[in-house]
């Protein structure tokens, strides 16, 4: 099956902040804020009554994990 996932980044409605996400450091305020929302859809057992098993546990952590890494460096994030 092919299920549909994806993410957005939207401002977080404060409307004294401003509207624009960049990665330059000397363009980074503070006072800026953005909401990210990220969605999966994972078919990991098409039996209604299958319990879960810690091997999809831990598939579906990888892939969320990786996920938001990917995001993370294309953005040009720092840790934290």
């Amino acid at each position: 099956a092919i299920l549909p996932s994806g993410f957005s980044i939207i401002p977080d409605g404060l409307e004294s902040r401003p509207m624009v996400i960049t990665s330059r450091q000397q363009e980074k305020n503070t006072d800026g804020g953005s909401l990210f929302t990220v969605a999966f859809q994972i078919l990991t057992n098409s039996s209604p009554t299958a319990k879960l098993t810690m091997e999809s546990v831990d598939s579906v952590n990888s892939l969320v994990s990786c996920t938001l890494r990917h995001i993370r460096t294309s953005l040009n994030c720092e840790d934290g």
